[in-house]
């Protein structure tokens, strides 16, 4: 992994201090690079009513796309129960669509071990 994505690795992990997942015990964490430089990070908001919590990776989009932000080339996640976040964090399913939508199919995806495009994790993306 080359260093501007181990460093955006350890904002996704720093994002992931902010977590708030007191029903699941998971906290993850996300850093957002935008094509112009800018970072926007994200974590995890739970609810007691599950469906209305939030991922980190949305909650970065989102951020970003608040601020009329449109065009991305990375995210990395990290997720863990017990701090540990060397075991790659996968996006969900829900955060994979959201990736389509809003980002090209060379569109990266930093883990702990390894770097994916948005085409290999999704290979088949829903598209209006």
């Amino acid at each position: 992994m080359n260093e501007n994505y181990r460093t955006l690795f350890e904002k996704a992990v720093k994002a992931s201090e902010n977590a708030y997942a007191p029903y699941s015990g998971f906290k993850v964490g996300a850093a957002l690079l935008c094509s112009d430089g800018t970072v926007y990070t994200g974590c995890n908001v739970e609810n007691a009513a599950y469906p209305l919590g939030n991922c980190a990776e949305r909650t970065a989009i989102f951020k970003a796309v608040s601020d009329g932000k449109r065009e991305f080339e990375a995210v990395a996640i990290a997720g863990s129960a017990d701090d540990d976040m060397s075991a790659p964090c996968y996006p969900c399913g829900a955060c994979r669509q959201v990736m389509a939508e809003f980002c090209k199919e060379d569109f990266k995806i930093v883990l702990s071990d390894s770097v994916l495009t948005l085409k290999e994790l999704l290979p088949y993306t829903f598209k209006l």
